[in-house]
């Protein structure tokens, strides 16, 4: 039994470690596959599916019935006397079931099916695009997260700094090395880190809520939010959804363009009409007769007044508006990216600087602590000393979450 135990613990252990921690990759992949709109791909595909299904039915026999029942004030009369031949009746009914089978449609069918094929790669395309663009939301928002937990922790390692300084600073008050009311200055400033790590709790609190809503996964603040390791590659090649969409569209234009062009090639036709009236096919007898007819016709449109020249010319004009679409998005993306190395270089020279700082500030603080120690300044100015370095800390820990934070955009503008 004790073994089971064990057993179960090591099993379980890992999967709960797990569960209290999250990715960028992991809220990329959750944020596009339960943002609603996610959803649009599998609508869009069955109602291509009956869309495909409507055109299917052009292949199949047409059926039309028609009723009529009509009294006319003159029928054909026959002027030869005792030819025993009887006129038609004023009042005539007729009843037809009339079959229309496609035999030749000019593949009007299949381009259709063609571009219903091509329409649909286009707007689960767009679909994909949307999605993506959701990427640069989610690297916001985590890497806020991400920076809240850095002041939190840095802010930590002030408090208890403080917190050890301040048992210094009561015994140096008891042996009369240091001045009476110095513990009291270091209280005070214990309490506003108080506040500020309400601060930070809240403000921490709200980005997770937000991302835990847009990702539609039940994140906590005690999640830990895993530092990613983001490497980028500094070149102008391009590989962004949208310009596969371009690219779709143009063929989407193809296929109407093809449809538009057998619009109209001949169609030939198989037709029977079946069917009971009075008089029937014969006009001179006047009782109720079944009857049939059977054949096949043509229909071609010969002229249409350039009707489908003109379709043709604005297609043609719809692809230069994508041409200019999509190279107007590549200009927008390549001043983006030059923009955001630009950053990426300010970052790492920022990173650079902090840290020449911080070693400063560091050897300023030990100097102060011992002064302190010693009577010879006040607690106010360690605590100056000390806010410093606190504050160059944050700043390095901002420049480093920011430079992250540039190079994810990089990479989600380029479409790695």
């Amino acid at each position: 039994m004790k073994k089971s135990l064990i057993f179960l613990a090591l099993f379980t252990t890992p999967y709960l470690w797990s569960q209290q921690q999250i990715s960028l990759s992991e809220c990329y992949d959750l944020a596009t596959t339960h943002y609603p709109i996610a959803k649009q791909t599998a609508l869009l595909e069955d109602k291509n599916a009956l869309e495909l299904e409507i055109i299917d039915k052009e292949k199949l026999p047409q059926l039309d019935f028609n009723a009529q029942a009509t009294y006319q004030s003159e029928v054909i009369s026959i002027p030869i006397p005792n030819s025993g031949i009887e006129p038609p009746n004023n009042d005539q009914y007729r009843a037809t079931l009339g079959v229309n089978q496609l035999i030749y449609g000019g593949g009007k069918v299949d381009a259709a099916y063609q571009l219903k094929a091509a329409s649909l790669q286009t707007q689960k395309k767009q679909v994909e695009v949307n999605l993506y663009q959701i990427k640069k939301q989610v690297n916001q928002l985590y890497f806020s997260i991400l920076l809240s937990q850095e002041k939190f922790d840095l802010l930590k390692r002030k408090q208890e700094l403080l917190q050890s300084k301040l048992k210094e600073v009561k015994s140096g008050i008891e042996n009369g090395m240091v001045l009476p009311t110095s513990d009291k200055v270091i209280e005070a400033e214990l309490l506003k880190i108080d506040q500020q790590f309400s601060d930070i709790t809240q403000t921490k609190k709200a980005l997770v809520n937000t991302l835990s809503l847009l990702i539609s996964q039940d994140i906590s603040e005690t999640t830990i939010f895993q530092n990613p390791e983001i490497n980028t590659q500094l070149n102008s090649e391009i590989s962004r959804p949208e310009l596969e969409l371009f690219q779709l569209k143009k063929n989407e234009i193809d296929s109407s363009e093809e449809l538009i062009s057998r619009t109209n090639y001949p169609k030939l036709f198989g037709f029977a009409t079946g069917g009971y009236g009075n008089p029937g096919l014969d006009p001179l007898d006047n009782s109720f007769q079944a009857f049939y007819t059977v054949g096949v016709k043509l229909n071609w449109s010969v002229f249409d007044w350039n009707s489908t020249k003109k379709q043709r010319q604005s297609i043609a004009i719809n692809k230069d508006i994508i041409d200019t679409e999509a190279e107007t998005f590549s200009l927008n993306t390549q001043i983006e990216l030059t923009q955001l190395q630009s950053e990426m270089e300010k970052y790492t020279d920022l990173i650079e600087t902090d840290s020449k700082i911080i070693n400063l500030r560091k050897e300023v603080l030990k100097s102060a602590s011992s002064q302190l120690k010693n009577g010879v300044i006040t607690s106010s100015a360690y605590i100056t000393e000390l806010t410093n370095l606190y504050e160059d800390e944050i700043g390095m820990s901002t420049h480093k979450i920011q430079l992250m934070l540039v190079k994810a955009n990089y990479n989600i503008t380029k479409g790695n």
